[in-house]
């Protein structure tokens, strides 16, 4: 079950993957219409969407990041 991203949830998120993946470019922002969830981009480049999941009370976090094939080449 997603529940609402909070501020402060972002921050935590952004600045684990900023360090995971030694990118300090990694920008994770709030959907505009959508509280569900959250846009994760390096630099302006949107790479996918995060979701809050805390189904059990157990909370993770789910990257969800679409390649396609075009942009391997």
């Amino acid at each position: 079950m997603s529940k609402a991203v909070d501020k402060a949830q972002l921050q935590k998120v952004e600045g684990y993957l900023r360090r995971t993946f030694s990118n300090a470019a990694i920008r994770v922002v709030s959907r505009p219409k959508k509280t569900d969830s959250a846009e994760v981009y390096m630099g302006d480049e949107f790479l996918g969407v995060l979701f809050v999941d805390d189904e059990d009370g157990d909370l993770s976090y789910n990257f969800t990041m679409a390649i396609l094939e075009e942009d391997m080449v």
